[in-house]
């Protein structure tokens, strides 16, 4: 094993025993208020937004595709993520940018933040699947990237789960359905509405907004871009 995987593993490993960690006290005792805030919310409420979050990923899912590289094949492990990680700091950036400029504008600003910032997060994990030689016209590809998506952004309780069957990819991936109407969409919505609002509260702020909204914007991106990298290292038998 080379100096560079043999670095790449001990990262992988460690950043596996925290996806197994159990949750905190604190972790546990927010999750619960959450979870009453949310049983506060009426149904039709609940459905709208799940239909709305739902609508919103499956385009950016199936239309990004028509905009990134195919897989990328015989290229070396480390230059491939020498690779990953230039992208993973240009949608940095990017994302920063639109935080700043939609964080200026208050509350209003901060609605149109939401599809806008997730459109950014979905084609980064296209680019990134590309990278490590995934084809993401293969539908299955695409719901391994809403697992992705989900892990990085869901409570530590749900964490757990989400990564058990990540890890068993091979054998998980033959159990499930064939049309993309019936995942979880409900857990998934739920998950990443409760972590984005904690993260993005202070952006609704007028001007005070604008450099939350940056440095919000930037950490969320650098989160899925480091549970990207290892979701898909973890696929690959020589580490």
């Amino acid at each position: 094993m080379e100096l560079y995987e043999k670095r790449v593993f001990a990262d992988l490993q460690s950043w596996q025993k925290r996806m197994l960690k159990k949750p905190s006290l604190i972790n546990r005792t927010t999750k619960k208020l959450q979870d009453k805030l949310n049983n506060l919310i009426p149904e039709k409420v609940h459905r709208g937004i799940t239909k709305a979050i739902k609508g919103m990923v499956r385009a950016v899912l199936f239309g990004a595709k028509y905009t990134t590289k195919r897989a990328i094949k015989n290229q070396s492990f480390e230059a491939r993520e020498a690779v990953v990680q230039e992208k993973i700091n240009f949608y940095k950036k990017a994302a920063a940018a639109e935080g700043g400029i939609t964080g200026a504008g208050g509350i209003l600003l901060s609605f149109v933040d939401f599809p806008v910032l997730l459109g950014i997060k979905i084609k980064l994990l296209y680019e990134i699947a590309a990278q490590y030689g995934y084809s993401v016209k293969d539908y299955k590809e695409r719901l391994y990237i809403l697992y992705i998506f989900q892990l990085a952004f869901c409570s530590p309780k749900a964490r757990r789960e989400i990564f058990l069957k990540m890890s068993n990819w091979k054998e998980y991936s033959n159990e499930l359905p064939d049309d993309i109407h019936q995942f979880d969409w409900r857990t998934f919505q739920t998950e990443y509405r409760d972590y984005i609002d904690l993260a993005k509260l202070g952006q609704m702020i007028p001007i005070v907004g604008a450099p939350i909204g940056a440095i919000v914007n930037y950490k969320l991106i650098e989160k899925l871009g480091i549970t990207a990298m290892n979701a898909y290292r973890m696929r690959i038998d020589a580490l």
